[in-house]
């Protein structure tokens, strides 16, 4: 099972944190910072993958992608293969994230960040992965911001009613 999505920049300021048990904001804070201080302390030439459980108990493993100024990182149980965790991040960054903004940045997750949901959820549910074709997760985003710009474009005040108060 995962147990946590993760996105930070170099300097450690958390861009996106889910996770999939409950944690108190306080513990959640606690465990990004940890995450970051390993992270920033391996040397490039070293594997992606790391054993956890020192920061988040037995049976964790942590698997991150630094791509430009960010680091994606999936916490997640011996239940998930490795390798399925590392192609996950490659789903979500290269072939979802890439379709959404045409080379992702920072800037692109801190302003579309109910947008950058959306996707995670399309992908992971509950700690478990849902789907994993980009085209399928692309569709039901695009049907999502529909629904969303239809629910926006919805008036609560009658016709009749705004050109009574316009008089």
């Amino acid at each position: 099972m995962i147990k946590a999505v993760m996105v930070m920049n170099t300097q450690g300021k958390p861009r996106l944190a889910k996770f999939f048990d409950f944690l108190p904001v306080e513990k959640q804070q606690e465990l990004m910072r940890r995450v970051f201080g390993v992270l920033c302390s391996r040397p490039e030439n070293v594997s992606n993958f790391i054993e956890a459980e020192s920061i988040f108990g037995p049976d964790s493993r942590l698997v991150y992608n630094h791509f430009a100024t960010l680091y994606f990182v999936v916490v997640f149980d011996s239940s998930e293969n490795e390798l399925a965790m590392l192609d996950l991040i490659q789903l979500l960054v290269q072939q979802t994230l890439e379709r959404c903004f045409k080379n992702v940045c920072e800037l692109d997750i801190v302003f579309n960040y109910s947008k950058i949901h959306t996707i995670l959820d399309e992908i992971i549910l509950g700690g478990q992965v849902l789907e994993t074709r980009s085209t399928e997760i692309m569709r039901a985003v695009e049907e999502i911001s529909k629904l969303e710009a239809a629910t926006n474009a919805i008036s609560f005040i009658p016709k009749s009613a705004s050109s009574w108060l316009s008089r």
